[in-house]
């Protein structure tokens, strides 16, 4: 993970072992568990996943407990199978419980993401199209969710609305003639200097129209079934245009391929991050001689 996704990690760490401990701790382990006792906790998976998660999950132990001994034995992108181990932690045994959840959250809810992505990369082996996130992502969670997507061997699409620019329909309703369109763009070349350009288009006249257009450098093709999307390929070979073709909307796992097959240059797919289901890995103890 990236410096700014790490630093995200950190605030969310807080935010999640704050409402989770309230301040009181964990009265359960408090109380029922000796303070002196300790375990070794390995973490781990209990079905075939893509693993994304590991640093922030060694951080929320590292969090609760400075002390605790903790070991990654499996990094994001890695494959596992079920019965493998991603990290050891050795220490207080009521440190460990307080982060248990937690640090299962994270590295449940991330690697869902990463395994969900690296189906659909797989659905899309022998072609040439890539595989796009989208904004759909949980609020706060947004650079982690994105980071998943790469481990699962996905490609991030923007971050926000702050980094590139992507006009879509609603847009054009305020201004969506060619010549206000080309406006537009030489604001934003002005204001913003060279970040990406993207234009959404649901009709072949507005493809042929956009492709007319200097500074655009993708089109977004959405919710065309596998026919328009051929012809709006075709329409950009023929017109000699570099730019780039993304289609989007209604995508599926058993409809990537065909999509792929028509020879668009990306394929954006919003449920990676918001249809994502956590996979399944648990925490497993065993008691270790008093220090």
């Amino acid at each position: 993970m990236t410096a700014p996704e790490l630093a995200a990690a950190d605030a969310l760490i807080s935010l999640a072992l704050a409402e989770d401990l309230d301040g009181r701790g964990d009265i359960t382990s408090q109380h029922f568990i000796p303070a002196n006792h300790r375990s070794l906790g390995r973490i781990m998976a209990r079905q075939s996943l893509a693993l994304c998660g590991v640093e922030v999950s060694r951080r929320v132990f590292a969090t609760v407990d400075p002390d605790l001994e903790i070991h990654c034995l499996a990094k994001d992108g890695d494959a596992l199978e079920r019965g493998q181990t991603v990290l050891t932690v050795v220490g207080s045994t009521q440190s460990i419980l307080s982060a248990e959840r937690t640090a299962l959250n994270f590295l449940q809810r991330l690697s869902g993401v990463a395994t969900l992505t690296r189906r659909h990369v797989s659905a899309l082996a022998g072609s040439k199209t890539k595989l796009l996130d989208t904004r759909k992502t949980t609020p706060g969670w947004r650079l982690l969710e994105k980071a998943a997507v790469r481990a699962g061997g996905g490609v991030n699409h923007r971050i926000g609305l702050h980094d590139a620019v992507m006009v879509k329909d609603n847009h054009l309703v305020a201004g969506g003639t060619v010549d206000e369109l080309r406006a537009g763009i030489d604001r934003v070349r002005g204001a913003c200097g060279p970040v990406k350009i993207e234009v959404e288009a649901d009709r072949l006249d507005q493809v042929r129209a956009f492709l007319t257009v200097p500074g655009i450098d993708v089109i977004l093709l959405d919710n065309m079934g596998a026919g328009m999307l051929r012809e709006a390929v075709a329409l950009r070979n023929a017109a000699g245009s570099a730019i780039l073709l993304e289609a989007s909307g209604g995508v599926t796992l058993e409809t990537l391929s065909d999509l792929a097959a028509t020879g668009v240059d990306f394929i954006s797919v919003g449920a990676l991050t918001h249809s994502a289901t956590a996979v399944d890995l648990a925490l497993d103890l065993e008691t270790l001689p008093a220090s």
